[in-house]
């Protein structure tokens, strides 16, 4: 819980966000090094003389590396203050990047992606527990939405600019300019993030922690929430790491094709944050999440036209993923809320519980896309995309339906 000495911030203002902006400079690096990377992995299959087939495997190693250190991350942060775990991170993740300049077989690249990806260990689990713990209810909602609209700017802006970097400077440059990018968010971060944990009380020693993660694990309603999450955002994950190989490859676009598509489906995204904010205030918390599913539902049968067709075209895919990626949009900040809270133990650990679970399920989902359109081509990633949406809607309904219940008795009970 967050500590008694810090006052949460009821007011958004232009000192109030500078540490919010900081931090999601930093998101936008982590997710850069992901989204700038993978046009330049056609280059870095060339170099090695691998085949395509490492391409997403690239997002792979990466999200592995996402769910590797979660688990220390929040539970560290509990007990030695959020501010100096997260510095830390920035620092050890800007090195990282660094150290792509001295690989040269794809094996040693992959490792290094798997270190890379430890980097988003520190976003979820100490940073936007901070977040959390910083705002008030509805202002952290909104600050959530506002970060992820400046965060989608790493996979709306990566594609393009990884794609138009490679044709001027060798793919290593990209992770220059994405070190540069940390070194920035962590001047910002060093200057004006705030410190939630009260390090004047007693902690819990680190021999309690296996413990705290069997409680958690165990805690139903904390687990449906966290896969609830994890399952929304598979259809973007999953384009993200296929979208290299499909429109390049099977639709037979040209890299800077590539990445202009990507932006009516990360458009979508920031259009339905930027909706998120301005109901947020006026519905109650999970209509909007009620409201996604339609568009789920609708993105899904125009993904599947597609597939009928006697031609190929990316348009349906494309608009299809969009409509999910409008409805992540609609619900994603909610669904953070609901989970984080969904159980009572300090919240670095519950953020690291999310992430781990979310790591995990992004890699399996991954890897389900990735095998399906290895054994079936596109039909077989369209079909495992609609499979892992149904999943998430049969996972989700009932845990929003019941989580407003218990919000409505308890406003009614004060």
């Amino acid at each position: 819980m967050p500590s008694s000495h810090f006052t949460k911030i009821t007011q958004l203002n232009r000192n109030t966000l500078l540490f919010p902006l900081a931090l999601v400079l930093f998101e936008f690096a982590v997710y850069i090094a992901n989204d700038m990377a993978q046009p330049a992995m056609l280059m870095v299959t060339q170099e090695f003389s691998v085949s395509a087939s490492w391409v997403p495997m690239s997002m792979t190693a990466f999200l592995i590396g996402g769910a590797g250190l979660s688990w220390l991350t929040g539970p560290l942060s509990d007990r030695i203050g959020r501010r100096k775990v997260l510095l830390g991170g920035v620092l050890y993740f800007l090195l990282a990047c660094l150290a792509t300049y001295f690989v040269h077989t794809i094996e040693t690249f992959m490792a290094l992606r798997v270190l890379q990806g430890i980097g988003l260990c520190f976003i979820n689990a100490v940073g936007y527990a901070t977040v959390q713990e910083a705002f008030d209810e509805k202002n952290a909602i909104k600050v959530t939405a506002l970060m992820a609209n400046v965060a989608l700017l790493a996979p709306m802006a990566g594609p393009l600019a990884g794609a138009a970097l490679i044709q001027l400077a060798p793919w290593r440059s990209c992770f220059l300019f994405i070190a540069s990018i940390s070194f920035i968010a962590l001047i910002g971060l060093w200057r004006k993030m705030p410190e939630t944990v009260n390090l004047a009380t007693p902690k819990p020693p680190f021999s309690a922690l296996f413990k705290d993660y069997v409680q958690l694990f165990t805690h139903g309603r904390f687990v449906l929430a966290a896969l609830s999450v994890s399952f929304i955002s598979l259809p973007l994950i999953g384009w993200i790491a296929m979208s290299p190989v499909l429109l390049v490859n099977d639709f037979g676009l040209s890299l800077m094709e590539y990445g202009l598509w990507q932006l009516p489906i990360f458009g979508s995204l920031v259009v339905g944050n930027l909706i998120l904010i301005r109901l947020t205030d006026r519905w109650p918390l999970g209509r909007s999440v009620l409201l996604s599913f339609w568009f789920i539902g609708l993105g899904l049968i125009i993904a599947l036209l597609g597939l009928m067709l006697p031609f190929k075209s990316p348009v349906f895919l494309v608009a299809g993923i969009s409509l999910t990626a409008f409805a992540e949009g609609l619900a994603m900040a909610v669904l953070n809320r609901f989970t984080l809270m969904a159980s009572p133990m300090p919240k670095g650990i519950v953020a690291a519980g999310m992430s781990m679970l979310a790591m995990a399920c992004f890699a399996l989902g991954i890897e389900v896309m990735r095998l399906a359109y290895i054994a079936w081509g596109l039909n077989g990633f369209t079909l495992a995309l609609v499979a892992l949406s149904c999943c998430y809607i049969a996972l989700c309904r009932p845990r929003i339906k019941h989580e407003m219940q218990l919000r409505a008795a308890q406003a009614s009970h004060n």
